[in-house]
């Protein structure tokens, strides 16, 4: 196990605030002197199935524990998912069934395991102990929390001020993401900027069962692709640790200039040494960003396959189409009578635009070309000849050679 100085400068990387800190040094310094790991628990709620970026900043800071000897503790929350986190949210979640949540938690736990070791972590489902709770357990739970702490919190405060309702069971959401602390004795959590509450009331519930209470790191929210809202599947502004090399890239390649040092810093394994370079006055954005998109895909698909995506960027940014290009089957009769088909619909039924309409916004934008001159379509009435083999593009990074069947 490294020297505490050693792993302060790893684990303080990316941090926001670690509370209280004084607290983590002295847990770091005996877990190295005795040669004891420390238990660094994170909680997730498989309210979706989708994997993103902005989850895996605290999952990296998870690996980074586990690299350095500790034990990663991975709490399925399929309990805390049907009441719903209410962390940074100004209205209440959709509820969910047990059915909906159990179906999540396989796919996310396959798509963590491309971040952490699981073969080295704990993972457990927080049924495990409220399945088998009385409702007089979670009275008692009750009795840790008063209504004028539960109120202060900021998002339940900013919605009681703006008359939106506040249901009683998100109330009990922080008492059972702090005892599922108590459950795994945990010694560090890890969560974002706005669960610092709930994890704070873990360490009240410790307390009062006798163990050391946890110290709190958390991680700030990340941007999404569009450098202003925190990314998320709703707001399309997102990238999928399942997206192919090819879209993890570029997608990275059209973030804006601003949130590359939060994705530098919270996204790679790059030193401070070479994100300052990449960063320094007088770099070109777009060097800036194939490097950090390489060191992102790399992680996801190795170097190979970020070395290739990164290569294909490149030629179709300038005009070339890439070397393999999907092939799309369209049935004949689809085809009129002269073997033409209205533009909207040949991008539809090639599975390039889920809609017409999206397929007619396309086209009025000069997005759609066809053949090897690429001529450009621009009439949403149009109809286009179509022939085996004939190359469709809509969009940059859209394209399909058309299958006759």
């Amino acid at each position: 196990m490294q020297d505490v100085a050693s792993q302060l400068e790893i684990l303080r990387r990316g941090v926001e605030q670690i509370v209280p800190e004084a607290d983590f040094l002295k847990k770091l310094e005996r877990s190295v002197r005795e040669n004891r790991p420390l238990r660094v628990k994170y909680g997730i709620d498989p309210t979706g199935i989708d994997v993103h970026l902005g989850h895996t900043v605290p999952l990296r800071k998870l690996r980074q524990f586990q690299d350095l000897g500790h034990t990663a503790v991975v709490i399925i929350g399929n309990y805390t998912a049907i009441v719903g986190d209410p962390s940074g949210r100004d209205e209440t979640r959709s509820t969910l069934t047990m059915e909906q949540v159990e179906a999540n938690a396989r796919d996310y736990l396959k798509q963590v395991g491309r971040i952490i070791d699981l073969d080295k972590a704990e993972v457990h489902h927080n049924s495990d102990w409220f399945g088998k709770w009385s409702f007089l357990d979670v009275l008692d739970l009750m009795r840790n929390m008063t209504l004028g702490q539960i109120s202060a919190r900021e998002d339940f405060a900013k919605r009681i001020a703006a008359e939106k309702p506040v249901y009683l069971h998100e109330c009990l959401y922080p008492l059972m993401q702090g005892w599922d602390s108590v459950e795994i004795k945990a010694d560090v959590e890890l969560g974002g900027t706005e669960q610092l509450f709930s994890l704070m009331v873990a360490r009240q519930l410790q307390a009062t069962r006798g163990q050391e209470p946890q110290t709190a790191m958390t991680m700030p929210i990340l941007v999404g692709t569009d450098g202003v809202r925190r990314m998320g599947k709703s707001l399309g502004n997102y990238i999928g640790v399942a997206e192919s090399a090819e879209n993890q890239f570029g997608k990275v390649m059209s973030i804006p200039d601003e949130p590359m040092e939060q994705f530098f810093t919270l996204l790679t394994n790059l030193p401070g040494d070479a994100i300052k370079a990449a960063l320094a006055p007088g770099a070109n954005p777009r060097d800036s960003k194939e490097i950090l998109g390489k060191a992102i895909v790399a992680q996801y698909h190795g170097e190979e396959a970020a070395d290739r995506a990164a290569a294909e960027f490149r030629r179709r940014s300038s005009g070339e189409d890439p070397e393999d290009i999907p092939d799309a089957f369209l049935a004949t009769d689809k085809l009129d009578h002269e073997g033409k088909i209205a533009a909207p619909t040949l991008i539809k039924e090639l599975g390039l635009e889920a809609t017409t309409s999206n397929a007619r916004r396309v086209i009025e934008q000069g997005g759609f070309n066809v053949g090897p001159n690429r001529e450009i379509i621009r009439e949403p009435k149009a109809s286009v000849f179509v022939s085996d083999g004939l190359i469709v593009r809509v969009g940059k990074r859209k394209i399909a050679r058309v299958r006759l069947v």
